[in-house]
Order: C-alpha cells, then sequence, then structure tokens
C-alpha cells in the first residue's frame, strides 16, 4: 500500500487539531508551535486568548541548507533565549503533530536547555 503526500499531510493535520484541543496558550504560560517543512524549521511564541505571536524563529537566516538535530538544538537555544528575555519561564509545547522524535525533540530540548520550563 503506497500512501500519497496528501493522505499524509492530511494525517498530521488531524493529528494536530485532536493536540490543540487540549492545549491552550495562556498570559502566563504560552505556547510554543513547531512547523517543519522539508528545508527549514519554524517556531512561535503564542498567546492564544489574545492571538498574538510574542516571538518567532525559523531557519530561514542560517546560511547550511540541511536541517539536522544538532541545528535544530541550536535554534531551540536561541529561541528559548528570546522567550526569556520576554520574562517567561514555563510554555506549553505544540508538536504540531509531528511525533516527538529528531528535529522535534531536539527543539523541546534546546528549549529546556535555555532554562525554560516546557
Amino acid at each position: 500500500m503506497k500512501s500519497s503526500k496528501k493522505t499524509n499531510r492530511l494525517a498530521r493535520v488531524k493529528r494536530h487539531l485532536r493536540i490543540r484541543k487540549k492545549l491552550i496558550g495562556t498570559d502566563q504560560r504560552p505556547r510554543v508551535s513547531v512547523f517543519r517543512s522539508n528545508k527549514n524549521i519554524y517556531l512561535q511564541l503564542i498567546i492564544d486568548g489574545e492571538g498574538k505571536t510574542l516571538a518567532s524563529e525559523s531557519t530561514l537566516q542560517m546560511t547550511e541548507k540541511s536541517i539536522n538535530i544538532n541545528k535544530s538544538k541550536e535554534i531551540g537555544i536561541k529561541f528559548g533565549e528570546k522567550i526569556s528575555k520576554l520574562g517567561f519561564k514555563q510554555v506549553i509545547f505544540d508538536r504540531g503533530g509531528y511525533l516527538y522524535h529528531g528535529n522535534v525533540a531536539a527543539i523541546a530540548d534546546g528549549i529546556r536547555e535555555s532554562g525554560i520550563e516546557v
């Protein structure tokens, strides 16, 4: 059985909606949303009650084209420092329907390493 790109994407979106029912970013504990494409990773810090994005980070500015676990951890650390500058100590991690494995787990580890409780 061969799955198409459309069904894989649809399955991820369904998983993300199922996860989003339970995760809500508040003023004290905003949500860190992860989106991963084939070439880049995008992170956002969101307060859902107000519908505001407070900070964002992506791998678009990186000079190297390949994204591996080490680069994911670096971007997590960089994003964690942005979060701490905004004055937050705790966040909710929204994996976006992706498995908590590899790059997604490395991002969460990087955020933890910078002193933020995930």
